[in-house]
């Protein structure tokens, strides 16, 4: 399947109900690689923010609805015009810098994942998005034979999750004014979302303003029988659309190719069993996600060159996206150690679609089974995770 910030002028505008646009924010030069703490005041560090002159989260999010027949509508995006609400993203493992971290420069991978896996929610909430210092790809594909990154590794405690807690707490002490807050984030982003939810949000004055987290592409552990225990003391499952104060998260593997016992995924944990919801049925059973996959490529560049048609003829497709009502399934499922979202491709020869959907991690010997569908988490439920954040953002803003 194709997977392929804030001035005080803004606050006082805030405050006093101003639906006006934030002053421009312009670019300051960037940190040093290897400082200890950035300042996450310069705007420079942000991907999404409010103001920013060249905000990554304002971009084409048009699709085109394929239906069954093979015939196409165009599905025009909107974003809110005065979100009460705040989005907090953390990125997945996207950089090809070449050292064992990313530097602060803002590269297409991650330009590009901000626009596959966090714009679309600019139609419920503000957006902050910071760049950290990241495990790179590069580091990660030496277990897979690649070649070893250059240079250093970063002092213990520089960068990554460190990063994420600066920019949070800038964030926190500038911007957030009271209002409530979803964090999103996919793969290495995820485990830095649940780490900062632990340390920084549950049992602190900041769980005040958590309306929810979206953990996706991770593990979330929970105890066995209950939606809570494990990562979150606390904090439970969302179990329905509009509840708050919970958490949304699952790993993503093909109905035909479940985990493998080597995987990554899905596998529990210390007397923990890995948590699932599934976002297109949070109550239980099965349902059927409303999906936005990339027209052509994935997340990463992970998943090959090789994409079947999205349907036959081939459509004229013009928009970053692409929408197949109906095409797939997903529900929670336990397997032996491992719980996931399985996801089903409805195949029917009356269907003009594709039957065939890419989304494994391609290597040189082939589909590496271990990361599931990991490289489209996030696109085949994304309509379903948006909708949720809306009914979610509704109830909190209700209840305070």
């Amino acid at each position: 399947m194709r997977a392929t910030i804030a001035a005080a002028t803004l606050a006082v505008a805030l405050m006093s109900g101003c639906a006006s646009a934030p002053p421009m924010l312009t670019l300051q030069p960037l940190p040093a690689i290897d400082v200890a703490h950035a300042d996450f005041a310069n705007p420079s560090l942000w991907l999404c923010r409010p103001g920013l002159a060249d905000d990554k989260c304002k971009v084409n999010l048009d699709a085109t609805i394929i239906d069954t027949a093979g015939k196409t509508k165009l599905e025009k995006f909107t974003p809110a015009s005065d979100a009460k609400v705040d989005c907090f993203f953390v990125y997945p493992t996207v950089s090809t810098d070449p050292g064992w971290s990313s530097d602060w420069t803002v590269d297409k991978m991650e330009i590009d994942d901000v626009k596959l896996q966090f714009a679309r929610f600019s139609s419920v909430c503000r957006q902050f998005a910071p760049i950290y210092r990241q495990t790179t790809l590069t580091a990660l594909r030496v277990a897979s034979g690649g070649a070893p990154p250059s240079g250093e590794r970063l002092p213990q405690g520089v960068g990554g999750y460190a990063d994420v807690v600066d920019a949070w707490n800038w964030y926190m002490a500038n911007e957030n004014n009271g209002r409530g807050v979803m964090l999103i984030g996919h793969s290495q982003g995820a485990g830095v979302i649940s780490r900062l939810i632990a340390n920084e949000i549950e049992g602190k004055p900041a769980q005040k303003q958590f309306i929810s987290a979206m953990i996706l592409g991770s593990a979330v552990m929970i105890q066995p029988g209950k939606l809570t225990g494990g990562t979150f003391k606390s904090i439970p499952l969302c179990t329905a659309e509009d509840q708050t104060g919970c958490v949304i998260t699952y790993a993503s593997f093909r109905d035909t190719l479940p985990p493998p016992a080597t995987s990554r995924f899905g596998k529990a944990a210390n007397g923990n069993v890995a948590a699932c919801t599934n976002p297109s049925n949070l109550a239980s059973g099965k349902g059927t996600p409303e999906s936005y996959f990339l027209a052509s490529g994935f997340l990463n560049g992970s998943g090959g060159a090789t994409q079947p048609a999205w349907a036959k003829p081939a459509p004229t497709i013009t928009t970053p996206f692409v929408k197949t009502p109906g095409l797939v399934s997903t529900q929670c499922k336990t397997s032996g150690e491992f719980t996931f979202l399985e996801m089903h491709v409805n195949a029917d020869p009356a269907d003009a679609r594709t039957d065939e959907l890419a989304g494994e991690v391609q290597r040189a010997t082939g589909p590496d089974l271990n990361w599931g569908l990991h490289l489209i988490d996030v696109d085949h439920s994304m309509g379903d995770l948006v909708r949720i954040a809306g009914k979610q953002s509704t109830a909190y803003l209700k209840a305070h």
